[in-house]
């Protein structure tokens, strides 16, 4: 019996019409391999087309897709195979990226959706034709030297010598208005970067600020937001959104991109797909 499922990416408009679903010869792209090292395919209909591969069913049924989920190497391993293809993909063309373990129980169903969602689907690929998303975060950052309050002058002589509750409220009240100051800065620069961003984006996808080892760096996350802009305007948006922290000590801007607009894709629902066969999973921006 045939346990195999069918992985699907995202949907994009293929352009040729080759005689099968392979993807050489139709978008430039030999031997593309996804999930589970399976190669990928286009299921077709119309003037769109979904890009899948096969997966086993025994890690990729709602109830494996369960136990996975508290294994991180594996879904590591998922999610860096599922964007390989998405970006492959965006490289060559307007792609609409779907949600990580979007899994459909055939490629009949793959093309069910597609027929269902024809209208929607078109109209999003239009959307996001010729643009792509820029992530930008901004941060409090009170390590920084800018930010850091000025160690007390030494004493000149032992009669002089600080009180040493005083000199710890002092410090503890330093590093608190150190702390207001970064936090007011990174304020500001969200307002700048939201009033220059706006003759350029498009759209805006504000996202939770990300906290502990999600972070990946020094100061506190206060905006985490992406932006869709349109391709040919990407490096005047990112010197701009830079621009925004000058002369604000304690704050520190990071802008990653371009991405495929993964924050601004409205995924399709999963019809006949196994319940609970999506799991959360996207890049870090």
């Amino acid at each position: 019996m045939d346990d195999r499922l069918s992985y699907a990416y995202g949907v994009l408009r293929p352009g040729a019409s080759p005689q099968d679903d392979a993807l050489t010869g139709v978008l430039g792209v030999a031997d593309l391999v996804g999930v589970a090292d399976a190669p990928v395919t286009l299921v077709r209909h119309g003037d769109l087309a979904a890009a899948v591969s096969p997966v086993p069913g025994a890690d990729f049924s709602e109830a494996a897709l369960k136990a996975h989920l508290e294994d991180l190497d594996w879904l590591e391993n998922v999610a860096r195979a599922h964007h390989h293809v998405i970006e492959t993909l965006g490289a060559r063309g307007t792609v609409l990226p779907l949600r990580l373990a979007t899994v459909y129980l055939d490629d009949t169903r793959v093309s069910d959706m597609l027929v269902e969602r024809e209208q929607t689907l078109a109209a999003l690929l239009d959307r996001l034709a010729d643009h792509v998303e820029w992530g930008v975060k901004v941060y409090a950052d009170t390590s920084s030297p800018a930010a850091r309050p000025s160690p007390p002058s030494p004493p000149d002589s032992a009669a002089d010598e600080p009180d040493p509750g005083r000199a710890y409220l002092r410090q503890r009240r330093q590093q608190r208005h150190a702390r207001e100051d970064a936090w007011s800065s990174a304020a500001e620069t969200v307002r700048r970067i939201e009033g220059r961003a706006a003759t350029l984006a498009v759209a805006r996808a504000r996202h939770r600020p990300q906290q502990g080892r999600l972070a990946g760096t020094s100061g506190e996350n206060i905006a985490n937001d992406a932006y869709l802009v349109p391709r040919d305007r990407g490096q005047e948006f990112r010197e701009r959104v830079l621009d925004a922290a000058e002369g604000l000590p304690g704050v520190r801007v990071e802008v990653t991109g371009p991405w495929v607009p993964y924050s601004f894709a409205q995924e399709p629902q999963t019809q006949g797909a196994d319940p609970g066969a999506d799991a959360e999973g996207a890049r870090q921006r």
